[in-house]
């Protein structure tokens, strides 16, 4: 069996399905963009944390904005990342 065309984290196997990306497709993510991504941090203990999640909601809720068909499903992935991250 060849490699796959596309990266985990473009697949269904890389997603997370209460929204953003699983372990796996995190991992991919990183590897195939050199990024740094971290998993979701829904209640802050720290203040790196807590800028994390107000700079992901301000982020997102532009999303919302920008694609109104995925704000009114509540099964949209960006609906379920932004209710992960409470927002």
């Amino acid at each position: 069996m060849g490699k796959p065309k596309t990266a985990a984290w473009q697949r269904k196997e890389g997603q997370d399905p209460d929204g953003g990306l699983n372990a796996k497709g995190r991992a991919s993510y990183n590897r195939e963009t050199g990024g740094n991504l971290k998993p979701p941090a829904p209640n802050p203990k720290t203040e790196a944390d807590a800028k994390r999640r107000k700079s992901f909601c301000a982020r997102s809720k532009g999303q919302m904005e920008k694609f109104p068909e995925a704000a009114k499903n509540p099964n949209s992935r960006l609906r379920k990342a932004r209710k992960a991250w409470d927002c």
